[in-house]
């Protein structure tokens, strides 16, 4: 996988991410230029504390790839509904997922995009505190990126 944007048909474009050692990568099949990325900062602590600034389309498929899951730490809290995927060597959060229905559903970070020029994002800020588990998961449902896949060949995926 290598870190760079490249188009596909018309308005549809790959990007590539990953964290800053590489040990989580990805690739998001996004059916919309970047530039109509729209990226919400999320209000939680965690999210604040991490520099989360998060993107997610329903039409958007997401392919990773982790080379040691052993170096992965999967993060959960408050309503227990998503894993934050951090890596434990360098410490930045690429991607989240959350099962619903027996489907993974995702956002990622676009700080962990590669040749993506961030400032040219829609960005606004969120504040999901308070809001139910029932309606959060409907919300996901929605809104995240309902195809997840492991990349063809990778060393490991996540379990």
């Amino acid at each position: 996988m290598a870190d760079q944007v490249t188009r596909e048909g018309a308005g549809a474009g790959l990007i590539h991410g990953r964290c800053h050692c590489a040990l989580i990568r990805f690739v998001l099949a996004w059916p919309v230029s970047s530039a109509e990325l729209q990226v919400r900062k999320c209000g939680c602590s965690f999210c604040r504390k991490h520099g989360g600034a998060w993107t997610s389309h329903r039409d958007a498929e997401l392919t990773y790839q982790i080379d040691d899951e052993s170096r992965v730490s999967k993060y959960r809290f408050g309503t227990k509904t998503a894993e934050f995927y951090v890596c434990t060597l360098c410490g930045i959060v690429p991607f989240v997922l959350s099962e619903i229905d027996n489907r993974q559903y995702a956002v990622v970070n676009v700080n962990a995009f590669a040749g993506v020029d961030k400032f040219a994002f829609v960005v606004s800020s969120t504040d999901f505190e308070g809001e139910g588990t029932g309606s959060r998961l409907d919300r996901r449902k929605r809104n995240w990126i309902p195809n997840v896949s492991c990349a063809e060949g990778a060393r490991a995926c996540i379990s």
